[in-house]
């Protein structure tokens, strides 16, 4: 695939509408957007900034600088094993869209939309929709949908209202969905560390993600943010298109050729793909068949060998892979650049005590704990809790080992339902998403923007999502009857 490039553009010369939308939000909209353009900084000088002001915090919390410096350095390359999977989510991604059945199928899809405004609604609705089955799939699917419809000729896409669009299942779906990493944990009794077993239990998904209430929060959140999308998408006229912004679209498609010499004939035939495949199926149907395949295809090590399979059978040739592999490559330079940052302010956070043992991550959680009356009060200050947390750890749930022992304990104190807790903790982990660019460097690398270019238009999202979204999330507690953990 050729990756989306930008060319350098100077100031000012994208068009600006910032202050003549046509309603309130979308005014607001074009302010945050002139202001992200303005001000924001590159995601890399964004984690850098992060990684300076957690540190000094942390300092001044009474941990030590050497100890603050010795545990940047202990956790910069914790992230490494998830730093590789992640790079080959958008690879992989990148490999079978490029594929001719998935390349047609988007091209289709891309002719759905009739309007710029309606593309941008229709691209964010599909992302919050595919990343309730999968986060990896809704990112990289999302964006080279928006690269095929921004290619059409008969409307002006707005390309970075549109590029945002497909962040939504990032910043509001995944965690309610299949792909939540404290749902499927709490689900799992052997996947439950043995220290937080006995505070928690076995919770299942009829107590999480399978709720009613589940449903309504994820019904919420879709409507809330196709409106948001209809009402901050430029309208005719005043778009922002791939051209305007310098970004030029080439063709995503692989030239079919020959071999030209005897030597290319393995290459340019299926043989070794059969093979390959054939070898594979034993151990698809082996993972598969042992649970519920959609969480067997939630963790990554499994969803990237299925999505490079994928990619391998549906290329049928190892040229064409071979080819669409190479070409997706620079849109995981973010990930690998960045990731290992991530994993040094987690370590900070979590690791540096002061002198009474507590980390700062320790007492941001207790003081918000603390203040918690009763299990709706609990589930506001948790929430509250979580997202602050999520903009510094952008974990995707992968936190929540570290934070449940606290969180649940205080939960059976106050007797707050076990599971609603879980999810009241991610559906407010993922909103700080929406304003720090960690899941989207993928997405960038897609569409050749940079994140100045779609925090406009997501943190109106955020602003628009965060007071609501708390406040049903607390209210929607009050509807569960506290029940202690159920041990296996």
């Amino acid at each position: 695939m050729t990756i989306a490039t930008r060319r350098p553009l100077p100031p000012g010369s994208a068009p600006d509408h910032s202050g003549d939308a046509p309603n309130i939000l979308g005014r607001f909209s074009g302010r945050m957007v002139q202001f992200a353009e303005r001000w924001f900084p590159d995601a890399y000088v964004f984690v850098l900034i992060s990684v300076i002001v957690v540190a000094g915090g942390t300092m001044l919390h009474g941990g030590s600088p050497l100890a603050v410096s010795r545990a940047f350095g202990d956790g910069f390359w914790n992230l490494i094993p998830f730093t590789m999977q992640m790079a080959l989510v958008a690879i992989g991604g990148y490999v079978l869209a490029m594929s001719p059945p998935v390349a047609a199928l988007l091209r289709r899809m891309a002719r759905i939309p009739a309007t710029s405004r309606g593309a941008v609604v229709f691209v964010g609705v599909l992302s919050i929709l595919l990343s309730l089955v999968n986060w990896g799939l809704s990112l990289i699917y999302c964006g080279l949908l928006v690269r095929e419809i921004a290619r059409r000729t008969d409307i002006r896409l707005d390309y970075r209202a549109a590029g945002a669009a497909g962040y939504l299942g990032l910043g509001c779906g995944f965690t309610l969905g299949i792909t939540s990493s404290a749902a499927q944990l709490q689900a799992n009794a052997a996947s439950i560390p043995a220290g937080l077993l006995p505070i928690t239990g076995v919770i299942g998904f009829s107590e999480t993600i399978l709720t009613w209430q589940n449903l309504v929060v994820t019904t919420a959140v879709t409507l809330l943010s196709a409106a948001i999308c209809y009402f901050t998408a430029p309208p005719a006229g005043r778009e922002v298109t791939a051209a305007d912004l310098g970004v030029a679209l080439d063709s995503d498609r692989i030239e079919p050729k020959k071999p030209t010499r005897p030597g290319d004939f393995l290459e340019f035939s299926p043989i070794l793909t059969i093979l390959i495949v054939l070898l594979a199926m034993g151990w698809l149907w082996q993972t598969f068949q042992s649970g519920n395949p959609l969480i067997t295809l939630s963790g990554l090590n499994t969803y990237n060998f299925v999505f490079l399979l994928l990619g391998i059978l549906l290329h049928w040739r190892p040229r064409s892979l071979l080819e669409s592999f190479s070409k997706a490559m620079p849109s995981v330079s973010g990930v690998l650049l960045q990731f290992p940052f991530y994993a040094g302010i987690a370590q900070i956070l979590t690791k540096v005590p002061n002198a009474a043992g507590a980390t700062l991550s320790d007492t941001i959680a207790h003081w918000f704990v603390g203040v918690s009356s009763n299990s709706t009060m609990f589930s506001f200050f948790v929430g509250i809790y979580s997202a602050v947390l999520g903009f510094f750890i952008p974990s995707a749930g992968g936190k929540w080992i570290i934070e449940a022992p606290y969180i649940m304990k205080a939960a059976n104190v106050i007797e707050a339902h076990l599971g609603w807790t879980v999810m009241v903790y991610n559906i407010a982990e993922t909103l700080p998403n929406f304003i720090n660019p960690f899941w989207m460097l993928p997405l960038l690398g897609i569409l050749g923007l940079k994140s100045k270019d779609l925090i406009g238009y997501t943190s109106v999202q955020f602003f628009v999502h965060f007071p609501i979204v708390m406040v049903l999330a607390a209210v929607l507690m009050s509807t569960f009857a506290y029940h202690p953990p159920i041990l296996p």
